[in-house]
């Protein structure tokens, strides 16, 4: 087990603009540099059951990937699981999301299981993931401000 990353940040928009713009997994890719591609491979609008396949790129390697949406409680909270069976998956993941002032306040967390060798580089991952917890927060902010 590695553990959580997480980080929460103020966006200036109407909380029912910012659940619905991270509500569409395939916004990921506006903030996640990482994210190469990325599309719902379920019919209907995003809600539990959801599954989003992606191909991301870290440390310079490819890896597909899918998460299914486990909860979707509009407009305050969305969680998601890796169905992928690598070394090092997204046990639980989720936005959780109140209203600011005019705004919104956006919490994130990702928490990330090793398995097998996973083990070896989990530490690291999770440090790193850590250290860029707060620019990824303000990555989403920016794209969601933008959209």
């Amino acid at each position: 087990m590695a553990g959580r990353f997480e980080a929460t940040i103020d966006i200036d928009r109407p909380i029912e603009e910012v659940f619905d713009f991270l509500a569409d997994g395939e916004n990921d890719r506006k903030f996640s540099a990482r994210i190469v591609e990325i599309a719902k491979t379920t019919e209907g609008p995003p809600g539990v059951g959801t599954v989003y396949a992606s191909t991301a790129k870290d440390a310079g390697i490819k890896m597909k990937h899918e998460f299914e949406l486990t909860q979707f409680e509009r407009p305050t909270k969305i969680r998601w699981r890796e169905l992928t069976k690598h070394p090092l998956v997204v046990s639980e993941g989720g936005y959780d999301l109140s209203p600011a002032g005019k705004g919104t306040r956006l919490r994130f967390f990702n928490d990330l299981e090793t398995r097998g060798v996973g083990v070896l580089f989990g530490g690291l991952a999770l440090r790193s993931a850590r250290k860029g917890a707060d620019a990824f927060a303000q990555a989403i902010k920016d794209a969601v401000e933008a959209s």
